[in-house]
């Protein structure tokens, strides 16, 4: 119906979403922001377990909390920071893409009709009007559902992923080569 450049579906949204490139980056920031605050909490529990055993040797205490209450007032700052944190992002996250949803569903649904009007009317009688009320109606809110809330989805997995995979290749990058080749010689013992 409206001819593009490009055959590829996700080239042709990010070509009809130009004009909202703005928002696009600062949904995609608070997303991340969102998933790396999401991601903390399992941080501060080795920190607060470090600091149930190893007291004033603890890692908390290397960066000036020389004391355990001082330590565990820092987590009970920095637990209220991230969770704080993530609530907020997730909340700007959320606007911005409803945002963007709706903005793109309003844009296409009016570039579609001033397409429809320019047409001949011998188009009209050789398609069917349901196919065309499809792609006005179900094709454009199927894609401000993608917008609503999948795009942040694909983005969340993939933060996840890296940040994940990221920490068990530093922290263990032989037991992340087992957990990924069950065979390997590292899996095996061998060195």
């Amino acid at each position: 119906m409206i001819k593009s450049k490009s055959n590829k579906p996700l080239v042709r949204l990010l070509g009809n979403l130009k004009s909202q490139q703005n928002l696009i980056y600062s949904a995609i920031i608070c997303s991340i922001l969102n998933k790396f605050f999401d991601l903390a909490p399992p941080v501060l529990i080795g920190i607060s377990v470090d600091v149930v055993v190893r007291k004033e040797s603890s890692w908390l205490s290397s960066i000036g909390f020389n004391t355990v209450p001082e330590q565990l007032i820092a987590l009970a700052i920095i637990s209220f920071l991230i969770w704080t944190s993530e609530s907020f992002f997730e909340y700007l996250y959320g606007l911005l893409w409803r945002n963007l949803a709706q903005k793109t569903q309003h844009y296409l649904r009016i570039k579609a009709y001033d397409h429809l009007q320019k047409l001949e009317m011998t188009f009209f009688e050789s398609d069917n009007t349901g196919r065309l009320m499809t792609v006005l109606n179900d094709d454009i809110n199927q894609l401000e559902r993608f917008l609503d809330e999948g795009a942040n989805k694909i983005i969340q997995l993939i933060i996840t992923v890296f940040i994940v995979g990221g920490a068990m290749i530093f922290f263990s990058s032989r037991r992340c080569i087992a957990s990924i080749y069950p065979y390997s010689i590292y899996s095996l013992g061998v060195n």
